[in-house]
């Protein structure tokens, strides 16, 4: 046999394989079979891919009997591994490809009928007449790279190299032809094949950054895949062995633990330091040590270098924002530590510690609830009332009111809300104002009535505000007209006439007529009143109705006087405007004539009259002299054109239109038309001219 069955576990059974060969002995003793007697081995092999072959067994058969003889090779659990059938086949056999363990090789003799004498069968399981020698152990020993003492090793990653000492080998098994030392990370990905101890203590272990690294001694034997950097122990191809490992942890820095705060401190003018800060160094290491402090976007502050420093430090001088202070680890060539630089800009080799919290926060004056307030300016008092200070949140050593205009002029400085509560709205006039809750510290400037809020400087804080809203009286709004009349003796009043009362008020009602110069002319104290105006008595012009509302105290609502004398408390709502036109004849177009007296008769024509303002109950025309006395009064065009201007002799006439209404006296042939009385209106005139020949 050529190739031995692949030895799954490898046990020292010696002893026992000796026992069951007795025991074969004394169950065959009353056969006269006897194997004989093996001498030579024990032979010891290295698995590691060479051959390796027995040699130098001899069998002593000076008491050999049996018909039929052969080899036996077993593991060292009985099982059949081969059966050699002479010495010259044991001696052929490559042990080093059944792997490592133990083998055992026996001489046998027997008879025909022998059972279970396969490959694969077991020596506990032949039957039949046999006998079997004593066996020649073969033992098959792995490849033993050894055993590494030392470590584990600690470094931190400072820059600084570090280097691994006191490592030693136990090469008490060591074996195998070729021997080096292999670094790996925790990946078992190769990062060095350093070939002796020697080489192993030079190397720096600082420059492979955070992490840990694994040191080996590895054995093998011919050729070995896979044993080159970058690649993966766990991808070696070849006969080798693997030493236990070193264990070399690559730490960051660090800065250790602070312990203390969040600290709250209010920006008020008035120093803040932090206390009671502490750091736990229990695992801190650096060469070099400082604190530092940022704003909440990681700009440094300042790098005080004691924590006694860092509590010297006044945060209340930092404005409002959050500061971070941190410890922080370094060595030598570190860049990008100076105050004003980011924290993310460092480089070189650090550690930061986790941070304290210092929270700098603004002066709080509380929240005021209640209003919005609406007053009206009548003169009457108007204080507000229900204000309260939802004082949750509020600090601060000083403590007043403010109110101002709503351009944020300071208009008062009341110190209480009983004192805010005394101010008369009414006096400030129309607009709003605003109430404030103010805090602040000492030192600070501005706070004085007719100043800017704006121009406050110092420490303090403002809570919202409080609005009050100063309404002007509100007359509201007439709705109607215009009207347009005509003066002609006819009683004209307004109709339809009404008030929009939605935004009124004021305590005191009435409604106003004037001229078009605002002079007054009657004060109807309702609109029924209003309505009840005869408006044509008036005479020719324009009226203005006016709705007032006032409190106590105006002055000049009479009759006579002029809206804009009138003093106090008052409002006026837009007016409706009533027209009072006069009687309007209208325009004649025609003429003028030129007739000669001759006892021809002679007639006007082509007169025409355009009456687009025309107004007047009654018309007829009037023919006067050049004296205005009348000599005719022809009812119509028609009559004006029947009238023979030959017969009034030599001179000049003048023809007109008359409008009128009701009675009219004077209107009569011989009268003047400058008599006349009563509510008319004359147009203009057409000459007509007489001449002799």
């Amino acid at each position: 046999m050529n190739n031995l069955k692949t030895i799954a576990s490898i046990f020292s059974l010696g002893i026992l394989l000796l026992g069951c060969a007795d025991e074969n002995d004394d169950d065959n003793a009353a056969v006269t079979l006897n194997a004989g007697e093996l001498s030579g081995g024990p032979f010891s092999f290295t698995v590691d891919g060479e051959p390796d072959m027995v040699s130098g067994i001899i069998l002593d058969d000076t008491n050999l009997t049996g018909s039929i003889q052969g080899y036996v090779i077993t593991d060292d659990e009985k099982n059949i591994l081969g059966l050699p059938p002479t010495l010259d086949a044991v001696e052929g056999v490559d042990f080093d490809t059944a792997g490592a363990g133990s083998c055992y090789i026996y001489h046998i003799t027997y008879e025909e009928g022998l059972t279970g004498r396969e490959v694969g069968e077991n020596l506990d399981d032949l039957a039949g007449d046999f006998d079997l020698s004593n066996f020649i152990v073969v033992e098959r020993s792995a490849l033993n790279a050894g055993v590494l003492v030392g470590g584990p090793f600690e470094f931190a990653v400072d820059g600084v190299p570090d280097m691994v000492s006191g490592i030693t080998l136990d090469d008490t098994e060591l074996n195998g032809e070729t021997q080096t030392y292999v670094i790996t990370d925790n990946a078992k990905n190769i990062l060095g094949l350093p070939p002796t101890l020697e080489t192993v203590e030079g190397v720096d272990f600082d420059g492979a950054g955070v992490g840990s690294c694994y040191i080996y001694h590895l054995t093998y034997s011919g050729q070995l895949n896979g044993l080159e950097g970058g690649e993966n122990l766990e991808n070696l191809d070849g006969n080798f062995n693997l030493s236990n490992f070193v264990v070399v942890n690559r730490n960051a820095l660090n800065a250790g633990v602070l312990s203390g705060g969040p600290y709250e401190f209010v920006v008020d003018g008035v120093p803040d330091m932090v206390s009671e800060i502490s750091l736990d160094d229990s695992e801190l290491n650096g060469d070099k040590q400082t604190y530092v402090i940022t704003d909440d976007a990681k700009n440094i502050l300042g790098i005080p270098p004691t924590l006694e420093a860092v509590k010297g430090v006044d945060f209340d001088g930092a404005g409002v924002g959050s500061c971070y202070i941190y410890h922080l680890t370094y060595s030598a060539e570190l860049e990008g530590l100076e105050a004003g630089n980011n924290l993310d800009g460092l480089t070189g080799n650090f550690g930061l510690s986790n941070f304290v919290v210092v929270n700098r926060n603004a002066l709080n004056a509380g929240t005021l609830n209640g209003g919005p307030y609406d007053f009206v300016v009548d003169g009457i008092p108007d204080m507000v009332s229900g204000i309260t200070l939802d004082d949750a949140g509020l600090n601060g050593d000083k403590q007043t009111y403010v109110i101002t205009d709503d351009a944020k002029n300071i208009l008062g400085i009341p110190p209480t809300l009983e004192a805010v509560a005394g101010v008369d709205f009414d006096s400030a006039d129309t607009g709003s104002c605003y109430i404030y809750h103010l805090t602040y510290s000492t030192g600070l400037e501005g706070l004085v009535a007719g100043n800017n809020l704006e121009g406050l400087t110092g420490n303090f804080g403002l809570s919202n505000f409080v609005v009050v809203n100063r309404n002007a009286l509100n007359a509201g709004k007439l709705n109607g007209g215009p009207y347009n009349f005509v003066v002609d003796g006819v009683p004209d009043m307004v109709q339809n006439i009404s008030l929009d009362t939605c935004e009124l008020n004021g305590d005191k009602q009435t409604y106003v007529i004037t001229d078009d110069a605002k002079n007054i002319l009657g004060v109807p104290p309702t609109l029924d009143a209003v309505k009840g105006v005869d408006f044509d008595g008036a005479g020719v012009g324009s009226c203005y109705i006016y709705h007032l509302t006032y409190s106590v105290d105006l002055t000049g609502l009479e009759a006579g006087n002029n809206l804009d004398g009138l003093s106090g408390q008052f409002d006026l709502s837009n007016f409706v405007v009533v027209n009072r036109a006069a009687l309007d004849a209208g325009v004649l177009k025609g003429g003028p004539f030129e007739f000669i007296v001759d006892g021809t008769p002679d007639m006007v024509s082509g007169i025409y009259l355009d009456d687009t303002n025309l107004t007047g109950s009654n018309q007829t025309y009037v023919i006067t002299d050049d004296a205005k006395n009348i000599l005719g009064l022809p009812p119509t065009l028609e009559a004006v054109e029947g009238v023979d201007f030959d017969a009034a002799g030599v001179g000049i006439c003048y023809i007109w239109h008359l409008t009128y209404e009701g009675e009219i006296s004077g209107l009569e042939a011989g009268k003047n038309a400058a008599d006349l009385e009563g509510s008319f209106d004359l147009s203009n005139f057409i000459m007509v001219t007489r001449k002799v020949h």
